[in-house]
């Protein structure tokens, strides 16, 4: 009888702490319910986006076999040389001090300056981010030890929608974190004022500000998404709304903004606000060419198959296996 095979995962984050101690996983349970009634109950997102990363990477494991244990410090400690995976915020780097070759990912990675520390204390060799243009901006601190690795998406839980009757023209995922003020005025409003101008509907969701069900709702009812974002490691909500069968009109400015990023980043770097992305899935557009590459767009919206790239590129049985191809090396 063939053994199943076990893989340690740890993280810490608003929805689950890496407590150790015997209490450790009780309290952290009892924050976590605390935490989903609370933010269910005022219409909020429940789950960060890295915890939702965390989570389509147990079910890829999962799903392709492997038992997942989390945030089990004795059963790493019983195997000391056993590989863990670390994940989830910065605060996992201090609660996880093991002596197992680790790697981390998805997560937040630590600042530069607590690099070495970080690397050190918890034994890291190696650390992944979700995309290769974010790699790009940490191997000047991280160098060859950092990797792109994407989670998959669960496309039985996002299934296809492009069946469903269809009643908004477009649904405005604005997911703008920076100078919003200005990027409302030249983006958003002129958007919205051109689909006035065409008779079209829409609904706008504001990242962080509804729930899940809405948003599967409104992607039930959408021909297609603009998605309003600086720009993204993943974006697993494009991803989604693409798995469902919405095609992607991109806002894909490709200039970095964060203003923290920007200290750390290499001179030249171009990024994107949709980093997993074909000519299946939808179109890119700059700000100033915006109301043209619309127009453009919605003459053949209804041609775009972006399921299939997310089947083809990001499922959870691709997520499972590009882990295992980085997870495996570790020893």
């Amino acid at each position: 009888m063939t053994r199943q095979r076990t893989i340690a995962l740890f993280y810490d984050g608003y929805e689950t702490q890496a407590n150790d101690g015997p209490l450790g996983r009780t309290k952290s349970f009892l924050r976590k319910s605390m935490r989903q009634t609370y933010r269910r109950a005022r219409n909020l997102q429940p789950y960060t986006g890295f915890y939702t990363a965390f989570l389509n990477l147990r079910r890829s494991l999962e799903s392709s076999g492997i038992k997942v244990r989390v945030n089990d410090f004795s059963y790493a400690r019983a195997n000391p040389n056993m590989p863990i995976g670390i994940t989830g915020f910065r605060s996992v780097y201090d609660k996880v001090r093991l002596p197992n070759p680790a790697m981390f990912g998805p997560g937040e990675v630590p600042v530069p300056s607590d690099t070495p520390r970080v690397v050190r204390d918890c034994n890291l060799q190696i650390v992944t981010q979700p995309s290769e243009w974010y790699c790009k901006l940490w191997r000047p601190v991280l160098g060859d030890m950092v990797k792109p690795m994407f989670v998959g998406i669960d496309t039985e839980k996002w299934p296809d929608l492009s069946w469903q009757a269809k009643d908004i023209d477009v649904l405005i995922y604005d997911k703008i974190r920076w100078h919003y003020d200005e990027r409302k005025a030249d983006l958003l409003d002129p958007l919205l004022a051109h689909l006035e101008s065409r008779g079209m509907s829409y609904l706008v969701l504001r990242y962080g500000s509804h729930h899940l069900r809405q948003f599967r709702a409104a992607l039930a009812r959408a021909r297609s998404m603009a998605f309003l974002c600086e720009h993204e490691t993943q974006g697993l909500a494009y991803q989604e709304a693409m798995c469902s069968g919405v095609p992607i009109f991109a806002w894909d400015e490709r200039q970095l903004v964060c203003p923290h990023e920007i200290k750390i980043a290499p001179a030249g770097i171009e990024v994107s606000s949709v980093p997993y992305f074909d000519d299946r899935c939808g179109v890119r557009f700059k700000k100033r060419d915006m109301i043209a590459a619309f127009d453009q767009f919605w003459e053949v919206h209804s041609h775009y198959t972006p399921r299939d790239y997310v089947c083809e590129n990001l499922s959870l049985k691709a997520g499972a296996q590009r882990y295992l191809e980085l997870f495996d090396t570790l020893g």
